[in-house]
């Protein structure tokens, strides 16, 4: 198939993926099915892993001699909602204007998967030293949670890959690494009473606040003193609250407050430690709330926690990912992806995808033509590589 054609295979794939509303709140099931039977057409068996309702479920399909190591073009299939967002056109119908494929997932992560499957066919007409696998993960922008369900059906089936490539969008650039991501969800409880009797109740609300205060005092500490990892923009651990919620009337002592923040810790960084000096000053805060109320109480839940990924910059996967993108630069990305629980389960991986990040989870998101003939330059030179010896 000649170049233009694969392009054109592309576009269209990507025109069909974006068609499917896969917000993570959503059954991603249409779309892993229509590719599940996509490459059953080509002759290509995928196994499913599902979640717990098997509403949702991930994708492993095996291009090549199962019996070696191969390599995994990982993406997931999820997309964040559109909600409130004023889009130009139908966020969920591909619209093609000035070298752009505008949609929702259109570069995070749907451009990436369609570069994949379009060049599947010129895989499986290659005689491969090492096999290619495709992985397609779900809910992985609600905290890469797909991904740890897939490794666990993947050791139960014996197969250990050799490296993954994550197709996030990193302007065909290879990071190596990027932060963790770690979001808790914490429930404050108090005494409500009318607000005329505030000293006798226990204002779940500025029981929040005091906590609020302290991880944003915390935050600041980490952004004064570090550690720092200059390869990040950001170049330290942040932490922020980003949902707050509580109270029932202007007139009532609020009862009951719940907020939620989110750490993101670079690779080496312990997150429970933090969590734990964030937890150690709730306790100083319960102590005093129950000296009005003893059921007061403040709570933890961990909602999402991705593992942050910390490749060397002299893996062979490095090596092999800057020789296929030709180009020599190595970074690291604040944002997390799938790669760290997979590096977690002995898979090296590093990040490499077509498009730009800043323009993912914003209206009107969209992946250049141009970024998609990038990947698909990289992954015919990959097939190429892939033919002549074993590469990890």
């Amino acid at each position: 198939m000649s170049d233009s054609l694969v392009l054109q295979k592309s576009i269209n794939l990507i025109e069909t993926l974006v068609a499917f509303d896969t917000t993570s709140r959503e059954s991603n099931l249409g779309l892993i099915e229509f590719v599940r039977d996509h490459l059953k057409h080509l002759g290509v068996d995928a196994r499913l892993s599902y979640d717990a309702e098997r509403r949702k479920a991930n994708l492993f399909a095996t291009i090549g001699r199962p019996d070696v190591a191969g390599i995994v073009l990982c993406g997931h299939t999820d997309v964040v909602p559109v909600d409130g967002q004023a889009w130009d056109t139908d966020p969920f119908k591909a619209h093609i204007a000035d070298g752009k494929i505008f949609g929702r997932g259109a570069v995070d992560m749907k451009g990436f998967i369609a570069a994949t499957l379009a060049m599947t066919p010129a895989y499986l007409a290659s005689t491969l030293k090492q096999p290619m696998h495709i992985g397609l993960t779900y809910d992985e922008e609600v905290g890469c949670i797909g991904v740890q369900t897939l490794i666990k059906d993947l050791k139960s089936a014996n197969i250990q890959p050799a490296g993954c490539f994550v197709g996030e969008p990193t302007m065909m650039q290879v990071m190596t690494g990027h932060k963790g991501m770690r979001v808790t969800r914490c429930k404050v409880r108090g005494l409500e009473a009318h607000s005329s009797m505030a000293p006798e109740a226990v204002n779940a609300i500025e029981y929040a606040a005091k906590l609020i205060g302290e991880i944003h005092s915390l935050s600041e500490q980490l952004r004064a003193e570090g550690p720092f990892d200059h390869d990040f923009k950001t170049p330290h651990t942040t932490l922020q609250t980003g949902l707050i919620h509580g109270g029932a009337a202007p007139n009532i002592v609020a009862k009951d407050c719940e907020f939620v923040f989110d750490c993101r810790a670079l690779p080496g960084a312990n997150s429970d430690e933090l969590i734990g000096k964030i937890q150690a000053h709730a306790e100083k805060l319960k102590t005093e709330m129950r000296k009005i109320y003893e059921q007061s109480d403040i709570t933890f839940e961990t909602i999402a926690n991705a593992a942050p990924l910390d490749t060397p910059a002299d893996a062979k996967i490095s090596y092999l990912g800057t020789a296929l993108a030709r180009n020599n630069l190595l970074g690291r990305v604040s944002f997390a992806t799938d790669g760290g629980w997979l590096q977690n389960a002995g898979i090296p991986c590093v990040v490499v995808g077509p498009g730009d990040i800043a323009v993912a989870h914003k209206p009107n998101e969209y992946i250049e033509i141009s970024q998609l003939e990038q990947c698909l330059g990289f992954l015919d030179r990959l097939r190429v590589r892939m033919t002549e010896e074993i590469l990890l």
